[in-house]
């Protein structure tokens, strides 16, 4: 018998099937791994998450002028457990972090974040004692996309460069927790914000 990190015991039986998930099933999953990416790339269900203006040029995006819809992204979600793409579309400040954080953590994973303007990327102009110098700070950020505000194009721009991260995810990383090209559960230090930094690099 064998203990597991998180203190149950395991049964020689239990280490054998999970040495079998995590090495044959790890890897014929692997095998298909362009049409499950190819699916998750194609219906992303983005939550809204708007803080301040950089959420009109958001919602521009939904829109029949830019038609995020062409790209699969266009179900904008009102519940974290539904979505599993957060756009932070603006400003945020140190009182709001923790929220964003919550939030981000009741998204399902596979789960991914955008940085939309300066201001979601790096704090923009307001180098202040209440704004949080970058959502990276709190959560782990995929795409930044710059601008003050961005506009639409550079959203949909984003959006399809976040679709080629997408692709060159491996699917069992997220099942198996095995050797994949991504590895998303990061421990991030509530109280240390350059750890978080450092997690997402």
């Amino acid at each position: 018998m064998a203990e597991h990190d998180q203190g149950f015991v395991l049964t020689r039986f239990d280490t054998m099937m999970n040495s079998v998930r995590r090495t044959v099933g790890a890897k014929a999953l692997d095998i298909g791994a362009p049409v499950v990416n190819w699916a998750r790339k194609s219906a992303l269900w983005p939550m809204t998450f708007g803080l301040a203006c950089c959420a009109i040029e958001m919602i521009a995006t939904g829109a029949g002028r830019f038609d995020i819809d062409r790209f699969g992204a266009g179900v904008f979600r009102p519940s974290p457990r539904q979505s599993d793409l957060i756009i932070i579309a603006g400003t945020v400040t140190l009182k709001m972090g923790p929220v964003v954080r919550r939030v981000y953590e009741q998204m399902p994973e596979p789960k991914w974040a955008i940085a939309m303007g300066a201001c979601a990327s790096t704090g923009g102009p307001f180098d202040s004692y209440s704004t949080m110098q970058g959502v990276d700070r709190c959560i782990p950020v995929d795409v930044y996309i710059p601008g003050c505000p961005p506009r639409p194009e550079a959203l949909l721009y984003g959006l399809m460069r976040l679709q080629d991260i997408i692709m060159r995810e491996a699917p069992s990383a997220y099942i198996f927790e095995s050797d994949g090209t991504v590895h998303r559960h990061q421990e991030l230090d509530d109280n240390d914000p350059d750890a978080a930094r450092e997690a997402v690099a």
